[in-house]
């Protein structure tokens, strides 16, 4: 686990204190040692010259006899032995504690006082008389030198100062380093989870605040960046999404062209034979014919219609693919809806159907020749009858303003909605969801045409029960 910088700059100073501070300890405890020591042989001296001067005061006033008494009396308090020396120095009386490891000299200097250490810890204070010297032998114990309360008074004291620093570099630490460090840090996970600005600390030490000043700049400058290259994507993406749909209109195109010049062909080769056949057929059935033959002659003209009615389909749809439009007028899409409605409502296929109605008020007029809208609202509308459920089914025409500008018009039925392997090439040529025989597949393909000459859209939704037909046309005034 990684340590934070206070963590680690206090322990830094901990080991800069422990290194100060213990020598300092050991050199006040060694000193305070010794100046107790050199204090207390002071104070065994001063007891060894009184006790070894009052043995010689009585000694003078006592016989030989008497005085060892006063001696076993002497001792104690740190004087371990006292010996009487005659006047050439050698010892004629003593009294000895029993726990003294060292004894008296049996022999000292006579006419010269001399304090000696005899062994360490102790003091040998000899002191010369009328009558000859006395010496006394005092004991220094190192339990009774008042050193170790000191000692630990100056640990405690040396302690409480290092903690105190520790506290002092602690708050210091915290307000002057690590606060501004940890706020700069929060508004960096901002920045991180979405923020759009860094928002520095103004305190703290210039360099802290010169790192905050910095960082914030450069958040500035990566939230630019990121702007302009969020708007360049968008552009490339814009500029993608366009020449794909311009590739695929230069494709559809090409291919509703080639599509629409082989009908136009096939409509006008075939064309002609087949209203001359027609007129053969009208001929015959005005003529009298048994009813046999009568019916086989009706069902071929029934026949040849509807092979008259898929070539007009593809004039229709020939039409706008192979030759420039006369220049668009303006339609007044209520006008269009009134007429297509009164259309189809006499019409058996929507005898059983609901057909609803919403045009918006003050629509604007759209850059539509009349007659081809009709044709557009008109072919979408049969289509919804086609697939509307029997009995009960419903058709919504609804009209109003686009909120790019234009007309927005929409077809919606319950039908149930188109099958997804069609819907993307729904307005494509012969493509269908009729049965065979029953539709050709132009027709949404002439619708897309004529909506896209006028430079209108036309796309398919999902309604809630079925789908919807969606063309969107300019206003008159943008053509």
């Amino acid at each position: 686990m990684r340590l934070g910088i206070r963590a680690q700059i206090l322990l830094a100073i901990t080991a800069v204190l422990v290194l100060a501070l213990a020598p300092l300890f050991l050199a006040i405890a060694n000193l305070a040692r010794a100046s107790l020591t050199q204090s207390w042989q002071r104070q065994a001296r001063s007891l060894g010259r009184a006790v070894t001067g009052h043995v010689h005061e009585a000694r003078g006033h006592r016989a030989p006899e008497a005085l060892p008494p006063l001696l076993e009396a002497q001792l104690g308090e740190g004087v371990a032995a006292i010996g009487v020396y005659d006047r050439r120095g050698r010892l004629q009386q003593q009294a000895t504690e029993t726990s003294v490891p060292t004894a008296l000299p049996d022999v000292v200097a006579p006419d010269r006082g001399s304090m000696v250490a005899p062994d360490e810890g102790a003091l040998l204070v000899i002191t010369p008389g009328a009558q000859g010297p006395v010496a006394a032998l005092l004991y220094l114990d190192p339990d009774r030198v008042p050193v170790g309360p000191l000692v630990r008074l100056t640990a405690f004291y040396i302690g409480l100062l290092g903690l105190t620093l520790l506290v002092f570099a602690y708050f210091a630490l915290t307000r002057i380093v690590v606060a501004p460090v940890v706020r700069l840090q929060v508004a960096a996970g901002r920045v991180a989870s979405g923020a759009r600005t860094l928002s520095v600390p103004r305190t703290g030490g210039r360099e802290l605040v010169d790192l905050a000043e910095s960082l914030r700049a450069m958040t500035d400058a990566l939230r630019a960046e990121e702007e302009n290259l969020k708007r360049k994507v968008e552009e490339l993406e814009r500029s993608e999404a366009a020449l794909r749909r311009a590739q695929n209109t230069v494709v559809r195109t090409e291919r509703l062209a080639s599509v629409g010049r082989l009908a136009a062909g096939l409509a006008h080769e075939i064309g002609n034979p087949i209203a001359a056949i027609l007129s053969f057929q009208e001929l015959l059935l005005d003529g009298d014919l048994d009813p046999e033959p009568r019916e086989f002659v009706v069902r071929m003209k029934r026949e040849t219609e509807r092979v008259h009615r898929v070539l007009r389909d593809l004039l229709d749809f020939a039409r706008p693919t192979i030759r420039n439009e006369e220049a668009p007028r303006s339609a007044s899409v209520a006008d269009v809806v009134d007429v297509v409605v009164a259309l189809v409502r006499p019409q058996r296929a929507l005898d059983d159907v609901v057909l609803s109605v919403a045009v918006e008020a003050h629509l604007p007029a759209v850059a539509m020749h009349p007659d081809r809208l009709e044709q557009v609202l008109l072919n979408l509308v049969l289509n919804a009858a086609d697939v509307v459920p029997r009995p009960g089914g419903r058709i919504a025409i609804d009209a109003r303003s686009a909120p790019q500008g234009g007309v927005r018009l929409s077809v919606e039925d319950d039908g149930g909605g188109v099958d997804p392997e069609v819907r993307d090439r729904i307005f494509e040529p012969f493509v269908t969801t009729k049965d065979v025989g029953q539709g050709t597949g132009l027709g949404l393909a002439v619708c897309r045409g004529l909506v896209e000459a006028v430079n209108g859209t036309i796309d398919i939704e999902d309604g809630p029960e079925g789908a919807r037909f969606v063309v969107t046309l300019p206003g008159a005034s943008a053509a």
